[in-house]
């Protein structure tokens, strides 16, 4: 049976005095980071405030966007 489930609430983290957030280790984990890997930040805006932020790894950025928005853009351009 396939899991039609893609997004879940994994966890709900702080930001500390630091402007620091630590990912619990299970989620770090599941991702596969190791300690100083680089995640790419993406910002989601509505009605001119940012209301999501999404983490991807800077190491596959290029494939993660090409991805998304690939089929959109063929979309478009017909």
């Amino acid at each position: 049976m396939e899991n039609k489930e893609c997004c879940k609430i994994d966890a709900i983290v702080s930001i500390d005095a630091k402007g620091q957030i630590v990912l619990p280790k299970d989620l770090r984990e599941r991702a596969c980071l190791k300690p100083n890997e680089k995640l790419a930040l993406i910002g989601f805006e509505r009605e001119g405030d940012l209301c999501c932020i999404l983490m991807v790894k800077a190491d596959t950025l290029g494939s993660t966007v090409k991805k998304a928005l690939g089929p959109m853009l063929k979309g478009a351009l017909e």
